[in-house]
């Protein structure tokens, strides 16, 4: 039975885990139905606007590791409406995963895009960041 309350905390804590980022918004995006976690005007992240049984949040990742948190988490799919390969969705009801691991999972797909970002975005980001 789904846990709406507990959907609904753990969609609170990563929009406020994608907003503390530097450099990072997390908003509704009206047009596409989804909050939107946007670095540059690079998307690094979106989730469901709903908290109900089919709720994700789905973020990029390396291929490699994308494969093996499928494997190793039925509630780890590929990403939905996003390249497969790099991104996957995270089902938010389950607790096969930690809302620790996945904010570390959030945080290291707002890297990937912040690493293709070009030096000078980087630079207006992240002043204190050595590149």
């Amino acid at each position: 039975m789904l846990n709406k309350q507990f959907v609904q905390e753990r969609m609170a804590l990563f929009k406020e885990a994608g907003n503390v980022l530097p450099g990072a918004k997390v908003y509704y995006r009206e047009d596409w139905d989804v909050y939107y976690f946007d670095l540059a005007g690079k998307q690094f992240g979106l989730m469901s606007k709903e908290a109900n049984e089919k709720a994700v949040l789905t973020i990029k990742g390396v291929p490699d590791d994308n494969i093996s948190l499928r494997r190793r988490y039925s509630d780890v799919v590929p990403g939905y409406y996003a390249n497969k390969q790099h991104w996957n969705s995270i089902l938010l009801c389950s607790e096969q995963l930690s809302d620790i691991e996945i904010t570390e999972l959030l945080q290291n797909s707002y890297e990937l895009v912040f690493q293709k970002l070009t030096k000078k975005a980087q630079r207006e980001i992240n002043p204190q960041q050595l590149i």
